[in-house]
């Protein structure tokens, strides 16, 4: 198995380095370089520069507008943006539900909906956990009740990301109480606009609000928005759950996020020297190094492995939390080096346009409230938990 990078895999690494270097502005890469809350405007703009150059749908075939990259081609594109410090894509419309839609939705729904999520006319968001369905998600209480050509839909959704934005929700509904529970579920796509539709902010622990409580109260949505069969959702469901796991690893993130934390510890300060000179300090960056290593080795090869054709097996879920443990490292050695300035964190100063300032250097700013946002890595996506089970039983047979 060959890992190295071919003559094409490079010059398409030197292309999309380039392209970089001309369309991310040094305004939006620092804000995210910082840690930087990002507006809604800061995503929308970035999304039609990758539309406009043709990168945006990286997961897409040709014939719906998509790059119809390989596996390896993914992977450079989206480590390279994580080393210029480019914005994330929104995920839920192009990486999430559009695959769906390809997949089990009806022509109709893919030439109405897939245009609308390249242009960037739809925002979308997900509707899947609930206050008492999370890990267990197949235990969902929200109800849709056929009504001739609507579904009345009622009941809460909650953990959404950045709901506050949307446009419209796909959301799994249950249609059939009687039957066993995940053979009564059903996907549907619903706009966030229809009356009945009440949307609240959720404070997180460090200050943002990028998750939400999404209510629907007597929702009227047509049955024409029912993506594929009806009690058929389950199905849907754990197919995007494959997307959603797209680039688990983290490797771009993880490496940005190191050579960040080893700037800030060539500035700040320990018994008169560098803290990267610090032996136990430098010992801990070290380990996360060689970890980093080993994981983005393990990664290329499950690559190497898409290239080929062949599945992934459960060295998805070994990427997954051992890249979530290596990120939340990071987050807490940064911490960490910032020292006192990590106390005092001011929320506000992380908002685009706000006037409060934060405690000490630029970089210490985000120090806390970056350790306590990414607790959540190794929650969603299929908690690290429920990855160690699967490889219990898939590797050791348990």
């Amino acid at each position: 198995m060959d890992l190295n990078y071919s003559a094409d895999e490079l010059a398409f690494r030197d292309e999309v380095r380039a392209f970089l270097n001309e369309n991310l502005s040094p305004t939006l890469s620092e804000k995210v370089r910082l840690g930087k809350r990002l507006s809604k405007t800061d995503h929308e703009e970035w999304h039609a520069t990758l539309n406009k150059r043709g990168w945006l749908a990286i997961n897409w075939p040709v014939e719906h507008g998509g790059t119809g990259w390989n596996a390896v081609y993914r992977h450079i594109f989206e480590e390279e943006l994580c080393l210029a410090h480019a914005p994330r894509t929104v995920p839920f419309g192009l990486s999430m539900l559009a695959p769906v839609l390809m997949k089990f939705g009806s022509k109709a729904q893919q030439d109405y909906f897939l245009p609308r999520i390249l242009d960037g006319t739809d925002w979308w968001c997900q509707g899947y956990s609930e206050p008492q369905a999370g890990s267990d998600l197949a235990s969902l209480k929200t109800r849709a009740v056929r009504d001739g050509d609507h579904y009345v839909v009622n009941g809460q959704k909650t953990w959404t990301t950045l709901g506050q934005h949307a446009d419209w929700i796909f959301c799994l509904v249950r249609t059939d109480a009687e039957v066993k529970a995940q053979e009564g579920i059903s996907f549907l796509l619903i706009d966030m606009k229809m009356p009945g539709v009440t949307v609240r902010p959720i404070t997180l622990i460090d200050g943002g609000q990028e998750v939400n409580e999404v209510f629907f109260e007597d929702v009227r949505v047509p049955v024409a928005n029912l993506v594929g069969e009806e009690n058929k959702g389950w199905t849907y469901a754990k197919y995007l759950l494959t997307h959603e796991r797209t680039n688990i690893a983290g490797v771009g993130f993880s490496t940005a996020g190191l050579a960040h934390l080893k700037e800030i510890c060539t500035k700040q300060m320990s018994g008169g020297k560098p803290l990267l000179e610090n032996p136990y300090f430098a010992g801990r960056i070290a380990q996360i190094e060689i970890d980093l290593m080993a994981m983005a080795t393990t990664n290329l090869r499950m690559i190497a492995k898409a290239a080929a054709g062949q599945a992934p097996g459960a060295e998805s879920s070994m990427l997954k939390i051992k890249g979530t443990e290596i990120r939340q490292a990071i987050n807490d050695l940064t911490r960490r080096a910032v020292g006192r300035y990590a106390m005092p964190f001011v929320s506000e100063a992380l908002d685009s346009g706000a006037n409060a300032q934060g405690v000490g250097p630029d970089y210490a700013c985000a120090a806390s409230p970056g350790y306590f946002n990414n607790r959540k890595l190794s929650i969603f996506g299929g908690s690290n938990e429920i990855q160690r089970n699967i490889i219990s039983k898939a590797i050791l047979g348990l």
